[in-house]
């Protein structure tokens, strides 16, 4: 009677996947269902075999040939859905996912930043041709992951720095928060607020860095009591703008850094009895096409959200068909607005 034995060691320099299961204390059914893209596997596991794969250079079987653009359709991740914002950038990459016949799918992650592991779980169980994420960023083994499924990933609005084979379409935020400082600093405003959103998205302190290179630019100091932080809605604005417009030194200008913001702000500064621009000027971000509807109508920063979606999807679609990135980074630029919300300080 023979005893049983593990199976032999590889002889081409590949372990099999025995080999990596028993390496891992795994079965040889949970490697298996990794590499077919199985959902019904734990993410910690998951992450473990993916990285085993990895680190011995695994040679996966060569997978069926991915479908035709037209024929598959693009994942669409958001941080938070619902604001106007984020309906400018649907439409950009609907319009793009038309020229090539594909269809768009929505995903939101409740308001984070970090996709969970039940995106991840989600995504796999319908293998989209690619991921587009907005203001979010994937970890490295989620990101090993897609690549693992030929999933190729862009990020829109980049909220940190993304990996450096990621490709990435924003707007220049910098320079957007410098027109608009620049601007109510030349209107003489010299206590000027900014009311911006997360610290840890690039693009608000992107904004704030331009802020605060206009005053050094003019040698006009600013005050960091006037700084803000928050989220980029509406409550958000109303509530630093009760706040800084109630201080016996308020602010004589506010720089909000979204629209939705500067609609709290103009709230705030209405409850209080102030009037928008005689004793209150107000700049949003954005130029979403409320702007030209509030009462005053809102000078404002035009950021290209619409054209944001619109190259992000095209670039996606090239990199479906194998089409090389010769460009990984575009910033597009922005405008600033000048409508009635603006004006120089009272005497």
């Amino acid at each position: 009677m023979t005893s049983q034995t593990s199976p032999p060691a590889s002889t081409t320099g590949t372990p099999t996947i025995a080999e990596i299961a028993r390496e891992l204390g795994v079965s040889v059914p949970t490697v298996s269902k990794v590499l077919n893209g199985r959902a019904d596997v734990a993410a910690a596991t998951r992450e473990r075999v993916e990285a085993a794969l990895e680190r011995h250079a695994y040679r996966r079987r060569r997978r069926p040939a991915r479908p035709p653009v037209g024929a598959g359709l693009v994942d669409l991740v958001f941080h938070r859905l619902g604001s106007t914002w984020a309906m400018e950038i649907i439409r950009g990459v609907e319009a793009a996912a038309a020229e090539r016949r594909t269809s768009v799918i929505l995903s939101q992650l409740g308001g984070e930043h970090r996709p969970p592991a039940t995106w991840l779980e989600a995504t796999l169980a319908r293998p989209p041709l690619g991921v587009l994420l907005v203001a979010s960023r994937l970890t490295d083994a989620q990101q090993g992951v897609l690549r693992s499924r030929s999933i190729p990933v862009v990020v829109i609005d980049t909220d940190g720095e993304p990996p450096a084979d990621v490709p990435t379409v924003g707007s220049d935020n910098w320079n957007g928060g410098l027109a608009a400082t620049r601007h109510l600093l030349g209107l003489g405003h010299r206590r000027i607020a900014v009311v911006t959103g997360p610290a840890d998205m690039l693009c608000s302190r992107a904004r704030v860095d331009g802020f605060r290179s206009a005053h050094e630019e003019a040698r006009v100091p600013h005050d960091p009591a006037l700084v803000r932080g928050g989220n980029f809605y509406v409550e958000a604005g109303y509530h630093a703008g009760l706040d800084l417009l109630s201080r016996p030194d308020r602010p004589t200008a506010i720089f909000a850094g979204s629209d939705m913001q500067a609609l709290g702000v103009l709230r705030a500064a209405r409850e209080l009895g102030l009037d928008v621009p005689r004793d209150l000027s107000v700049v949003g971000y954005d130029d979403l096409p409320l702007a030209e509807w509030t009462a005053p109508a809102l000078t404002t920063v035009r950021q290209p959200l619409h054209d944001m979606g619109v190259m992000a999807t095209r670039m996606l679609l090239d990199l479906v068909d194998g089409q090389a990135q010769p460009v990984r980074r575009v910033n597009l630029s922005t405008e600033l607005v000048v409508r009635g919300s603006t004006a120089p300080p009272p005497p």
